[in-house]
């Protein structure tokens, strides 16, 4: 009886071990502008501001600001994060 428990015990594991490898293989969406805006608009006036841009994770946002804000009025808003995002997904694409 021990035998047969602890031999689910260790199937269990191996499942659940596999599993979890799984889901870190998994390549997740980039959230979409709208969200990203919604997440880093600390102020919540509808754009992300250098200030902010400044304490967002990853730094690829603080890194690319200037080339995102289009408009160049020190903001970056959805529609500016959505054309900089296709650009750079059409670039790519016309390397391949």
């Amino acid at each position: 009886m021990t035998k047969r428990i602890l031999g689910i015990c260790v199937a269990m594991s191996v499942l659940m071990t596999t599993s979890a490898f799984a889901q870190r293989g998994e390549r997740r969406e980039p959230p979409k502008p709208e969200e990203l805006v919604k997440r880093l608009d600390t102020d919540k006036d509808g754009k992300i501001s250098k200030a902010e841009a400044e304490v967002a994770p990853r730094g690829r946002l603080k890194e690319h600001f200037d080339k995102i804000d289009a408009n160049e009025d020190g903001f970056i808003e959805a529609k500016e994060l959505e054309d900089f995002h296709n650009k750079i997904r059409e670039k790519h694409r016309g390397n391949k």
